[in-house]
């Protein structure tokens, strides 16, 4: 049977945008929801605007992604990974440049219109959102390039977008507030990173080759083991934490339930050096954090119907 073109385009752009990993806009914009909605301050038609806008500029860091790892040479030596769409020849490198142009655009107009209806705070978190966006691999010093991937995610795809999407639907938000959320957005950001670092640990050998610094090529592999060890762990512990602290419902955790598959995870990293099994441990941990941020906002909704205020 002949293969469609069309659809085989549309797959092409489905792989190059790498939807799997939205889980890390759909988490902190859920939990930053969540939040609103305890506070009395949710606003669904803001809440989507922000959500798409978010969506966006992941896109244009996945395009952007995409197109410098190829420019770089990045994915020359890759046995599996996303995207890589440039590399199997599916997508022309000019189509995917035009592609995060145009995803960045439309991102940066739906922020700017949100900026016009919030305040100052905004600015910062769009700005360095976008700087992020297209630094992460281009420019003259990409982030991922110099061991800095895994604390850039951890802030604009942890506190940054919880504390953005809560203040575009209440731009008065209190300084305690701010600091609040960036406490409650604390595991994310663990376990968002541990998205990234799982990559890296999958790619070491061929990121050594074209000199990607990450910081598990920069560390070695017995480092890197003990970070994704860190990252995750880390995500429960700063749960526990912040739940003691009065900040998260008791119910929230509910995450808990997923401690088994990470724990299985981290066994795999430990003691795999098996690309292809560690690319499906990468796609599972990407799981998993969808799977916590869920059941993290699950737990906060019960609570708001058991006992509401």
């Amino acid at each position: 049977m002949a293969k469609n073109p069309q659809r085989s385009r549309i797959k092409a752009w489905y792989l190059a945008l790498r939807p799997r990993v939205f889980t890390a806009t759909y988490v902190p914009m859920g939990l930053a929801g969540i939040v609103a909605l305890a506070d009395g301050v949710f606003d669904a038609t803001v809440f989507l605007l922000a959500l798409v806008g978010t969506l966006l500029l992941q896109s244009a860091a996945n395009l952007i992604n995409e197109y410098a790892d190829y420019r770089r040479g990045a994915d020359r030596l890759k046995e599996a990974g996303q995207g890589m769409t440039i590399k199997n020849k599916v997508l022309e490198p000019q189509s995917v440049l035009y592609g995060a142009a145009l995803t960045t655009a439309a991102g940066c107009a739906i922020g700017l219109y949100l900026l016009s209806q919030s305040g100052p705070l905004l600015w910062l978190i769009g700005i360095g959102g976008v700087f992020v966006a297209i630094a992460y691999t281009a420019g003259p010093f990409p982030l991922a390039y110099n061991g800095l991937g895994e604390i850039a995610v951890a802030i604009f795809m942890g506190p940054a977008i919880i504390v953005g999407a809560y203040y575009v639907m209440s731009p008065a938000v209190s300084q305690a507030r701010i600091g609040e959320l960036c406490l409650i957005s604390l595991p994310i950001a663990f376990m968002v990173a541990a998205i990234l670092h799982a990559n890296n640990i999958r790619d070491m050998d061929a990121d050594r080759a074209v000199n990607k610094r990450t910081l598990a090529v920069i560390f070695g592999l017995r480092a890197a083991r003990a970070e994704f060890v860190f990252l995750v762990i880390g995500a429960y512990i700063a749960q526990a934490l912040v739940v003691a602290a009065g900040l998260l419902p008791v119910s929230t955790l509910l995450t808990l339930i997923t401690v088994p598959e990470a724990l299985r995870l981290i066994r795999i990293f430990n003691t795999s050096r098996a690309v292809p099994l560690l690319h499906q441990a990468q796609g599972r941990t990407a799981k998993l954090h969808g799977q916590f941020g869920l059941l993290l906002v699950v737990g906060w909704t019960l609570s708001l119907a058991l006992f509401p205020a």
